[in-house]
């Protein structure tokens, strides 16, 4: 009993990376970027839909499905700290500016968006 008391105080208290990524294709300069509250989950859910083709980007879905998965390439450039006050439970805005200097720091390094 005590093992399972563990285990819920431990999902209780898991904090997912939170932050910004990237889809950039390697053949050329185009990417679409992504603000996640769970990077992990919503990379894994981006690249799902992908294969389906489903994804809403329908740019970036026309390339995938051209070029496959091998022509891709995923980056975290930022992750987002999570406040010291437990609190706080909306990162919305963060995740919202912290999207906008990634995206600003791609266009300068001469990428452009699908």
């Amino acid at each position: 009993m005590d093992r399972k008391k563990e285990l819920k105080q431990a999902y209780k208290n898991y904090k997912p990376d939170m932050g910004v990524f990237v889809i950039k294709s390697n053949a050329d300069k185009k990417c679409h970027v992504e603000e996640s509250r769970d990077l992990k989950g919503d990379i894994n859910s981006a690249m799902f839909k992908l294969d389906l083709g489903t994804h809403p980007n329908k740019a970036l879905q026309k390339q995938w499905k051209e070029r496959g998965r091998t022509a891709f390439a995923i980056d975290i450039p930022q992750k987002l700290e999570y406040d010291k006050d437990p609190s706080k439970t909306d990162y919305g805005e963060e995740l919202a500016i912290l999207k906008m200097l990634v995206k600003e720091t791609l266009v300068k390094e001469g990428w452009s968006f699908f």
